[in-house]
């Protein structure tokens, strides 16, 4: 009778090879079944694989398509830092060679094959010469997705041959597994590279240098950043509503070395205070009606990180004193819970009050105060740095205006003279909205002061007197003419069809305005 290549059920009463390998080809079997994890199961097979087959030591090896890097994904009988070596290319050494080709390599002595790399260094301890090593691919229909291979003691009176047809069987096996772990794999890498090209743009939209400002006072600034960035020390910053003091809290962080853990900030003036307990330290279940399950709070989420505390002149008093603790003894407890849980955060706090008029008042504690005050930095507001006001504006016109796809290509210097001569009140943040505003209006590919908000017209109004309406009529008039001559190079025909007016009513503004239309030719 035909056995299909098994040998005899019993030899000297020892299972043959065949019922040996039925059994461990159960096993893996049965193994699968339980999941198609290969990360929870594949240890347990290569186990499985050395007590049957006397396997030395067994890897695994999957190919990232992407990258084409193959990796040990799993290995018996090697050493963490021997696995973590274990890195191919396609073609390169044994392994490379049999996902290149989709064949498999049997080397019956490693010592006596150039090929053969030992990358890992596993075998150096061993004499290479009693050494076999076994290789075959694993695949999934005709694509070879990585490899399966076994390290044995050499014997005349083994036949490597059989060993491969077994590793090839067990290959089929686990193909579809592996390709379950192949494709887990290539996402992770995906998602790494993609996790670490928005940190290294974080990273660069928010260094010292990305913020806009090349004034006296904000090079004063720029220093202290540089200055408090690598410590862990707490920093207060300070100043009006919208001069940007998120930004500066955003380029201390990312130029510390927390860069790469969490950035978590909150708006402390934001939540009514029955959250903000909730919000900044967590709550376990049952804390309060509606708390269906525990959650962590803003401080475990920014632990190895920094944690951006705006407006913490509104602070309750009843917040302050845990804040004080955190700050102390960088340790927190969850609302409704006593388990004292233990935080490493660098703590940024700003605001827009006047913390000791608060104090004065009895509205924030002294000690709390103080352990926030430790490096303060003063962020000047817009009016005390002209220099950055067109700066500021060029960056807001290229931002929005690549939001908008529009070309603008210059700002006319009457909307310049407002923008220079008006006061903001509303620092940067203002600035920005008016920006925005005057892109949108520009239909000309120019910021003219037409499209600038009523409030910085307003602003260039001299004290109302006799004749003052005719002079601002006058000045708003000349610009367009004068626009309108530019983008006609002087043509003065060309500039009346554009404006919708007769060439004679043309002449007749530039006679009373004195212009020379030959300058823009």
């Amino acid at each position: 009778m035909e056995t299909l290549g098994i040998e005899n059920p019993v030899s000297n009463g020892e299972p043959s090879r065949g019922i040996k390998e039925l059994t461990l080809l159960f096993e893996i079997s049965k193994r699968l079944g339980e999941s198609l994890d290969l990360g929870s199961v594949l240890k347990p097979i290569l186990q499985l694989m050395a007590e049957h087959m006397e396997m030395v030591r067994g890897t695994l090896t999957v190919l990232n398509r992407k990258t084409g890097e193959i990796v040990i994904e799993e290995a018996y009988g090697l050493e963490p830092e021997e696995k973590a070596k274990g890195k191919y290319r396609v073609g390169e050494g044994i392994t490379g060679k049999v996902i290149d080709t989709g064949k498999p390599a049997i080397v019956p002595r490693i010592a006596e094959e150039p090929l053969f790399l030992d990358r890992t260094g596993s075998r150096k301890s061993q004499n290479k010469e009693d050494i076999a090593f076994i290789c075959v691919p694993i695949k999934v229909g005709n694509e070879v997705i990585g490899a399966l291979s076994a390290d044995r003691l050499f014997s005349q009176s083994v036949s490597l041959d059989e060993d491969v047809r077994l590793l090839t069987i067990i290959a089929a096996t686990i193909s579809q597994a592996a390709r379950l772990r192949q494709l887990a794999e290539e996402e992770l890498d995906k998602m790494r590279k993609e996790n670490q090209r928005l940190q290294d743009e974080l990273q660069s939209r928010y260094r010292p240098q990305s913020i806009v400002g090349n004034s006296h006072p904000m090079r004063e600034v720029y220093g202290l950043i540089q200055q408090v960035c690598r410590t862990n020390t707490t920093v207060l910053i300070l100043g009006e509503s919208g001069v940007g003091k998120e930004r500066v809290a955003h380029a201390i962080h990312y130029d510390s070395n927390r860069a790469a853990r969490p950035f978590v900030k909150i708006n402390c003036a934001a939540l009514p205070e029955t959250l903000i307990e909730s919000e900044l330290f967590g709550h376990e279940r049952g804390a309060f009606t509606g708390a269906a399950m525990g959650r962590k709070g803003r401080f475990e989420q920014a632990d190895k990180g920094t944690i951006f505390l705006d407006e913490i002149g509104d602070l309750p008093p009843s917040i302050q004193t845990k804040l004080l603790r955190v700050l102390q003894e960088k340790e927190i407890e969850r609302l409704g819970g006593n388990c004292t849980i233990k935080v490493d955060v660098r703590i940024i706090t700003a605001t827009n009050r006047d913390l000791e008029s608060l104090l004065r008042e009895g509205k924030l504690r002294e000690d709390l105060y103080y352990r926030l005050n430790v490096f303060p930095i003063v962020v000047p507001p817009l009016r005390e740095r002209k220099t950055d006001i067109m700066l500021l504006a060029n960056h807001f016109i290229e931002k929005y205006a690549k939001e908008q796809d529009k070309r603008i290509s210059r700002v006319t210097p009457h909307a310049t003279d407002m923008l220079m001569n008006y006061h903001w009140p509303g620092n940067v943040r203002e600035l920005e909205n008016c920006i925005e505003r005057a892109v949108v209006l520009s239909t000309d590919g120019v910021i003219h002061s037409y499209h600038l908000p009523p409030n910085l017209q307003e602003s260039t109004v001299v004290p109302i007197k006799e004749g003052a309406l005719g002079v601002m009529v006058d000045g708003l008039e000349k610009e367009i003419i004068v626009e309108a001559l530019k983008r006609s190079r002087g043509n003065m025909a060309k500039a009346a069809r554009d404006l919708g007016i007769t060439e004679r009513v043309m002449g007749l503004r530039v006679a009373k305005f004195e212009i020379n239309p030959r300058q823009f030719k």
